[in-house]
């Protein structure tokens, strides 16, 4: 079933959009730009431009070079915003520290989040920076736009912000990077109303849910990752956008164990696909591979003189629980122990596939380093079926997790953090649970078991009289 949005969608016209003309966008040469010198001296930021990898420090003066040649006319922040940042920069750089101050509370009507305040601790010096606002744009699930989009949000940013942008930041919004207050609620209003856009989250609210490519071209998907983050992103508005959290929330959606955006190592609650039976097997593809009639790893190491194709050396023995055997010529699995690494599926995709009884695996408390450290996500749910409305993650799962957090959390204290301060048993008692081995990180060292009272039979009360029936002073 094709993947289909809640509300209708138009169809974007850039022709009908656009602000500026084919001149206007190409309004310089490269000798142009070769000549090209910024307001502000910059060589250390110049030093960025030598060696062979792009350099963000180039791009900057293209665009500088473009807002100056289009004239402060045709833009509604200073053109010379461009030559502003890098020249902060750059006295960044001599002083061994940044030069922005904390936005404090800068936003849009009714919304929490989307909007990073930044303002410039140098206004005089640098006044086309002094406000210098990001935004936050939520985009659409696997990240799939048309040109008419993407030319249409560049035209919008370049007249109304700074022109520069990141596709995308590492929770998967479009970054619009500076502008000034005035312009946010009219930017707010074009994305909405114009371009059908919402903005993502930012501060301690649930941030933009992000997925990989998913079941659209993806045959390694055990679950549609583009529904299921459309659907979180559009049901849970209120909590992305109305930052009630103790800290930030993280959303992310893999459609298999390859793990493509990551969610193993940067979401609090992470959605993995898997299945629960047995890895599909074509005897026939597995000779064929081991015949050297088929490339191995979908001809990725073409052109590489590794020999031949050695099925034990590149499958078998790199198996983490050595699971599978050759019998007779035949490729055995024994699947009881199989860990989903998916490493033998990749090194032969036409031989091997996920099993046919897929769902997903939910993890929890992935996070960068801040209070505690990095850490990996922890394995809570093995499977779990994903299918629309996903009523019973939502009800089993996210927000008996949020319920706890919000409850007993401290500030700035992410979810990996609750676990680790609260333990593991308390997260199994929030989402009745059993406990499994993948809990168990070292023995105990700990030689006392705190009983709760329903655990103990007759619970706390104990009759004296009783106890002197069978022990006699």
């Amino acid at each position: 079933m094709a993947f289909e949005p809640k509300q209708p969608q138009k169809e974007l016209k850039y022709d009908e959009l656009r602000i500026y003309s084919d001149e206007e966008l190409n309004n310089y040469t490269e000798e142009e730009l070769k000549n090209f010198k910024i307001k502000h001296d910059i060589p250390l930021c110049e030093e960025l431009e030598s060696g062979p990898w792009p350099s963000f420090v180039a791009d900057a003066k293209r665009g500088a070079l473009h807002r100056r040649k289009l004239g402060q006319d045709r833009l509604l922040i200073e053109q010379d915003v461009i030559e502003d940042l890098l020249g902060q920069l750059e006295l960044s750089f001599k002083d061994g520290e940044g030069h922005w101050k904390h936005g404090g509370i800068v936003g849009v009507f009714g919304y929490g989040g989307g909007v990073i305040g930044r303002y410039s601790d140098l206004p005089e010096k640098y006044p086309s920076i002094a406000h210098f606002h990001t935004m936050r744009v939520n985009q659409p699930a696997s990240k799939f736009y048309d040109t008419d989009y993407l030319r249409t949000i560049c035209d919008l940013w370049e007249f109304r912000g700074s022109s520069m942008l990141n596709m995308h930041g590492s929770t998967g919004d479009i970054i619009f990077l500076g502008t000034f207050t005035e312009q946010l609620e009219p930017i707010f209003f074009e994305l909405t109303h114009v371009l059908q856009q919402d903005l993502g989250g930012s501060g301690s609210n649930l941030r933009t849910p992000s997925c990989c490519i998913g079941r659209a071209r993806c045959e390694w998907s055990c679950y549609d990752t583009q529904d299921m983050c459309y659907e979180m992103t559009t049901y849970y508005q209120d909590e992305l956008h109305r930052p009630a959290f103790p800290y930030k929330f993280k959303f992310k959606f893999d459609g298999c164990p390859n793990c493509c955006v990551a969610s193993i190592a940067r979401a609090d609650m992470s959605f993995i696909g898997t299945w629960r039976d047995e890895i599909q097997i074509d005897q026939e593809a597995v000779q064929a591979y081991i015949n050297g009639e088929i490339a191995p790893n979908g001809n990725a190491h073409a052109g590489k003189d590794w020999g031949k194709f050695d099925i034990k050396k590149e499958v078998l023995d790199l198996c983490p629980t050595q699971c599978m055997w050759m019998e007779d010529g035949k490729l055995m699995i024994d699947d009881k122990e199989c860990t989903r690494c998916m490493h033998c599926i990749n090194v032969m995709p036409q031989a091997l596939r996920p099993g046919k009884d897929t769902g997903v695996s939910i993890l929890l408390g992935a996070k960068a380093p801040i209070l505690e450290g990095a850490q990996m996500s922890l394995l809570t749910i093995p499977f779990m079926k994903a299918e629309p409305p996903y009523d019973n993650i939502k009800e089993k799962v996210i927000e008996p997790i949020w319920d706890w957090w919000m409850e007993e959390g401290k500030n700035r204290e992410r979810l990996g953090e609750l676990i680790q301060r609260q333990s593991i048993r308390k997260l199994m008692e929030v989402l009745d649970i059993p406990a499994m081995p993948q809990f168990v990180k070292e023995p105990r060292s700990n030689p006392y078991i705190f009983w709760k009272e329903e655990d103990v039979p007759g619970g706390w009360d104990r009759s004296i009289e009783e106890y002197r029936k069978r022990h006699k002073r």
